[in-house]
C-alpha cells in the first residue's frame, strides 16, 4: 500500500467506543456497536455475531456437482445449495472449530460422503454490511461413501435432499436465478473458472 492508501483507510476507520448485546441465541449474538469515526463523528451499528462457516464445492468421478436443498424460513423457502455450515464453538464460548476440519465434517453429515483430496479456495466475507461471518470455501474430490451407522448425521433441525448435477447444468441454473444462494453462486461461478483454466492447460 502506499502513503494515500494508509491515509485513506485511517479517514474510513471506524472505532468501537461501546459495545452493548442485545441478544444472544444458541449460535448468533446481535449487539449494538457505538463507532467514532476519524472526524470525531458517532453512529451506531447493528451488528450480528457469527463465528464463521464453510462451503464446500464436492464433485464426483462423473463431473457431478453435490448439491442440497433444504427449506430456508428466512427466504421463504426451499433453496438449492452447496453443502456448508457454521464453525462449531469451544465450549469457553470463543475457540472455534478449525475450518478444514468443519468442510469434512458438513460434506459427510450433508452428503453422506468423504472426499480424498481438498483444496481450499479461498474466504469471503457473506454480509459483511451487518454480520461478521467469514466463510471459507473449499473444493473437495475423490469421493466415497459413507456407511450411515459409521457417519457424522445432520443435525436434528435439518431436513436435506440430496441432488447430484452435472457442474455445467449447476453453473447454468445459478447464471439463470435457479440458485440464489450467495456462497453457491459464489463457489458454482469459481467452480466454472477452475474448469475453464484447466482445459486452457495444454495436454
Amino acid at each position: 500500500m502506499t502513503s494515500s492508501d494508509d491515509e485513506a483507510a485511517r479517514d474510513l476507520t471506524e472505532t468501537v467506543v461501546d459495545s452493548r448485546v442485545v441478544h444472544r441465541g444458541g449460535y448468533l449474538e446481535v449487539r449494538v456497536d457505538r463507532i467514532r469515526r476519524a472526524d470525531g463523528s458517532e453512529a451506531d451499528r447493528d451488528i450480528v455475531g457469527h463465528p464463521g462457516a464453510v462451503a464446500i464445492l464436492a464433485i464426483d468421478d462423473e463431473e457431478r456437482v453435490l448439491l442440497v436443498r433444504q427449506f430456508r424460513l428466512a427466504a421463504g423457502g426451499p433453496l438449492l445449495e452447496i453443502p456448508a455450515g457454521g464453525l462449531d464453538v469451544g465450549a469457553d464460548g470463543l475457540t472455534h472449530e478449525d475450518p478444514g476440519a468443519a468442510a469434512r465434517r458438513e460434506l459427510e453429515e450433508e452428503t453422506g460422503s468423504r472426499a480424498r483430496t481438498w483444496r481450499r479456495l479461498g474466504s469471503f466475507w457473506t454480509a459483511p454490511g451487518f454480520a461478521t461471518e467469514l466463510m471459507h470455501l473449499y473444493l473437495a474430490t475423490g469421493l466415497e461413501a459413507v456407511l450411515a451407522d459409521g457417519r457424522f448425521a445432520p443435525d436434528e433441525d435439518e431436513r436435506l435432499e440430496l441432488v447430484r448435477l452435472p457442474w455445467r447444468e449447476a453453473v447454468e441454473l445459478a447464471e439463470r436465478g435457479a440458485i440464489c444462494d450467495a456462497k453457491s453462486i459464489v463457489g458454482l461461478f469459481w467452480l466454472a473458472r477452475l474448469q475453464a483454466s484447466w482445459s486452457a492447460r495444454p495436454s
